[in-house]
């Protein structure tokens, strides 16, 4: 990213004094030190500094870390599951069970492909019906066995294609949500890079909603925010900054519970320490959850979701003059 460049040439530089110490046999060390001393700072001072839009950009990042990236550093054991059972297996959509610290939990999420091969594999973290249902039948199988459920959300949004259509992607995404609202097993919900419109919303209902630092959640991206409005992509900063996406816009919402931090300068500097940020959550929350009777917690749910947003009610006219 053209923001992230100081960054990347005092690594540069680290790059140049660790082979000039190598061929010439001079102590560089503490130039060296100075140098990741000066990159601490930067990072710092770029995260104090970031735009919504420079946020929208760090959740696109082509080496931040995705689904199984997550998995992989967080989890042990993991067992993917496949298909679900009517149409196909969507790539779009991962899951299996999974050893998060010292329990197993059903862990879904979007992944998006790593290069241009992997990412039509992937359709760049688009998920067709199948894939919701392939999600939602590893919910129920979670709560077959009293399992907790972990989905991690990385979307552009739900393929929109004419094929996704047919099939009934907005009857998939709607099932979702009124499934997972009365699911019996505690439910965490993490975006961990896009949280676009109904893509995410088809595995976003839960007992705890949460957002990771650097990514954004919303009903439409900026660019196409931009086209609709200004029927141009010039006013993409315009549109995420009066979109209000970030975490700490959506938790002033009340639309999400908590905003979990990330490495200095974002998730992709550090996997293993984006991994274990998450970890130290999930794992706590999950006991947490756990002590809750079911019911109470699909009440909770309910009247967590059914309070959001704004709204007045008014009275039916013609229904008062037909009670009177």
């Amino acid at each position: 990213m053209d923001f992230e460049k100081p960054i990347k040439d005092l690594y540069d530089q680290i790059e140049q004094l660790t082979i000039s110490q190598e061929k010439t046999k001079t102590d560089m060390s503490a130039a060296i030190a100075s140098l990741e001393q000066k990159i601490v700072e930067t990072k710092k001072d770029l995260t104090d500094t970031l735009t919504p839009w420079h946020r929208v950009q760090l959740s696109r990042h082509p080496d931040r870390p995705y689904t199984l990236k997550y998995i992989e550093k967080m989890c042990t054991d993991f067992v993917e599951l496949h298909g679900d059972r009517n149409v196909k297996d969507d790539k779009a959509m991962v899951g299996g069970f999974a050893t998060l610290g010292d329990k197993t939990v059903m862990i879904i999420g979007q992944q998006k492909g790593n290069n241009t091969k992997t990412r039509q594999l992937r359709n760049f973290g688009m998920a067709n019906p199948e894939g919701y249902r392939k999600a939602l039948r590893l919910m129920k199988l979670a709560e077959k066995f009293n399992k907790p459920v972990i989905t991690l959300i990385d979307t552009p949004g739900a393929y929109p294609g004419l094929e996704a259509e047919e099939r009934g992607q907005g009857e998939a995404i709607a099932r979702n949500i009124y499934e997972m609202i009365g699911l019996k097993v505690p439910v965490i919900c993490v975006i961990i890079g896009e949280g676009a419109s109904g893509g995410a919303l088809g595995i976003g209902v839960g007992d705890k909603v949460v957002m990771m630092e650097n990514t954004w959640y919303t009903v439409i991206s900026p660019e196409s925010c931009s086209s609709i409005l200004w029927r141009s992509w010039d006013k993409k900063e315009v549109a995420a900054d009066q979109l209000k996406l970030t975490g700490t816009d959506m938790l002033n919402f009340g639309l999400v519970d908590s905003v979990i931090p990330e490495p200095l300068g974002g998730a992709h500097w550090d996997y293993d320490e984006a991994a274990e940020i998450l970890k130290n959550y999930l794992l706590p929350t999950i006991e947490a959850l756990e002590k809750i009777p079911a019911q109470e917690r699909i009440d909770q749910r309910i009247q967590k979701f059914g309070n959001m947003g704004f709204w007045e009610e008014t009275a039916n006219e013609e229904s008062e003059t037909n009670a009177s």
